[in-house]
C-alpha cells in the first residue's frame, strides 16, 4: 500500500480514482460479446462458457434436479446460518414498504403513488474464485417482497458444468423462479436481450467485474434498466488512535481479498498507528488462503495521513466509498457528517463483514464514487412508481385558471384547450 502523508485538500482529487482498464478497450470489447449474444443467443453462450469458463455445456438452464441435489450437498450448519441472514434480510427490507397517502394538493384535487413491482428481473451472481451466494439474498430476498414475478438468476459454472451448490441453495430459499449457466458480459446481454433460454427482463441487477459493469452501462443506454455500476468491491477505514489496529488491518484485507481489481484505503489523524496497522496487515495477508489475490489489490490501495478527522471525513465524502468504516472514540460526531457512502460501519465492532452478511442491510452498493449519486439495492429497486390523481368537477373549477394561464405562457394551447372546454362545459351545466 502507498503510504502518503498530508496532503494538501488541493491534491485530493488526484488521489481518488480507482484502478481501472483503459475505457474504449474495454467498451469495445465487451460491445463485441453483447452483438455477438444479440445475434447468437444461445450458441455464442455455449462458445462462451467454453472459452471463458472452461466448461462445454450441453443446457444452460438449471433443472430441478440439480437445485435437489445441491440442497443436500450443503451442510447443515451453513443451511442454518444462511437462513438467519435470510430472515434478518427479509426483516430490514420488509420494512421499507411503507404506504403512501393520498394528498389533497387544492380543494377538489386528489393525487396519491402506487408502487408497482418491476415484472421480469434478472440478477447476475459473480462466481469464479469465491461464488458469492451471500448477493443471491441480498437481491432475490428484495425482489420476492416487492412481488415481482418472474426473477431469475444468472451465475458462471464450474469446469464440471455445474453451479455451486450453496449458490443453489440460496436461490431455493429466495424465491428465484429460473436459474441459467451463464457469467461475464454474455449473461448481462442474455437478459438484456433475451435468447433461446433466458427471457429477457425488464431491470438486470447485481455485482460484478468490469466486464460485467460495462456491459450494464452498454445496456443501459438500449433502455434496459440497472441497478447501477456495481464494479470491483472497496472499503475506507477512518480511525484515530484509539483503534485496535488488528481491527483495521483485518477490514482492509477483508476487501482486498474480493479481487486484484479491489481497492482499499485508510485514512487517520495518528501518525503512530499507520507502522502498526501495516505490520499487522502483512501478517494477516500471510494466513490468508487468498493472499495473492489480495496483494495485488494492495498494490493499488492506500494509507492517508491527514492533519484532523474533519479532513477525514472530508476525503472520504470527495471519494465516495462502497463500504464506510469509521472507528473512532466518538464516530457518531463524524457519522452525521457522512454525505456520500453506499454503506457506513460505526464503531470497533461494526466490522463490514456483517453488513456483507448477515446484519440485513444489502451490499449490493454504488462502487467506484458512485455513491455520490446512487444509494445500494433496497426494496425500492425492485419497484416502479405509478402516480394517479383525481380532479373533481370543484378540483377543475379551482386550479383550472392556475392552469390556463400557465399553459397561455408557455404558448401551448392545446393544453389551455383541454382546461378550457371543461370549464365551459361545466359552466353551461
Amino acid at each position: 500500500m502507498r503510504t502518503i502523508f498530508l496532503p494538501q485538500s488541493q491534491d485530493w482529487p488526484g488521489l481518488i480514482g480507482r484502478p481501472s482498464m483503459e475505457r474504449k478497450e474495454l467498451s469495445d470489447r465487451v460491445g463485441e460479446i453483447l452483438e455477438s449474444v444479440k445475434s447468437g443467443k444461445d450458441k455464442a453462450l455455449l462458445l462462451y462458457a467454453e472459452e471463458f469458463d472452461g466448461v462445454s455445456l450441453n443446457d444452460l438452464r438449471v433443472t430441478s434436479n440439480e437445485i435437489a441435489e445441491a440442497v443436500k450437498m450443503v451442510p447443515e450448519e451453513l443451511k442454518q446460518a444462511i437462513k438467519t441472514a435470510s430472515g434478518n434480510i427479509d426483516k430490514f427490507h420488509s420494512s421499507q414498504l411503507l404506504p403512501e397517502k393520498e394528498v389533497h394538493t387544492f380543494p377538489g384535487v386528489n393525487c396519491w403513488r402506487k408502487s408497482i413491482p418491476v415484472e421480469k428481473v434478472g440478477l447476475y451472481i459473480p462466481g469464479g474464485s469465491a461464488p458469492l451466494f451471500s448477493t443471491v439474498l441480498m437481491l432475490a430476498i428484495p425482489a420476492r417482497i416487492a412481488g415481482c414475478t418472474e426473477i431469475i438468476l444468472c451465475t458462471p459454472p464450474a469446469k464440471n458444468g455445474k453451479i455451486n451448490p450453496v449458490i443453489l441453495f440460496a436461490a431455493y430459499i429466495s424465491g428465484v423462479t429460473a436459474i441459467f449457466k451463464a457469467g461475464g458480459a454474455q449473461a448481462i446481454a442474455a437478459m438484456a436481450y433475451g435468447t433461446e433460454s433466458i427471457p429477457a427482463v425488464y431491470k438486470i441487477f447485481g455485482p460484478g467485474n468490469q466486464y460485467v459493469t460495462m456491459a450494464k452501462e452498454l445496456v443501459q443506454q438500449e433502455g434496459i434498466a440497472i441497478d447501477m455500476p456495481a464494479g470491483p468491491s472497496e472499503v475506507l477505514v477512518i480511525s484515530d488512535g484509539t483503534a485496535d489496529p488488528s481491527f483495521i488491518a483485518a477490514d482492509l484485507l477483508s476487501q482486498a481479498e474480493h479481487g486484484p481489481d479491489s481497492q482499499v484505503v485508510y485514512l487517520t489523524d495518528n501518525k503512530d498507528i499507520i507502522p502498526k496497522v501495516m505490520e499487522e496487515t502483512k501478517s494477516q495477508l500471510a494466513l490468508l488462503p487468498r493472499r495473492d489475490i489480495a496483494s495485488k489489490a494492495l498494490e493499488n490501495s492506500m494509507i492517508i495521513l491527514l492533519s484532523s478527522l474533519e479532513d477525514c471525513i472530508g476525503f472520504s465524502n470527495l471519494y465516495a466509498p462502497e463500504h464506510l468504516i469509521i472507528n473512532t472514540a466518538n464516530p457518531d460526531i463524524l457519522a452525521a457528517k457522512v454525505v456520500n457512502a453506499g454503506s457506513v460501519f460505526l464503531g470497533p465492532w461494526s466490522c463490514e463483514s456483517a453488513g456483507d452478511y448477515a446484519s440485513g442491510t444489502n451490499h449490493t452498493l454504488p462502487t467506484s464514487g458512485y455513491a455520490r449519486n446512487y444509494s445500494g439495492v433496497s426494496a425500492d429497486s425492485f419497484f416502479k412508481k405509478i402516480t394517479f390523481q383525481r380532479l373533481e368537477k370543484d378540483g377543475l373549477k379551482n386550479i383550472g385558471p392556475v392552469i390556463e394561464t400557465m399553459a397561455e405562457a408557455e404558448l401551448l394551447t392545446g393544453h389551455k384547450n383541454a382546461v378550457s372546454l371543461r370549464l365551459k362545459k361545466l359552466k353551461n351545466d
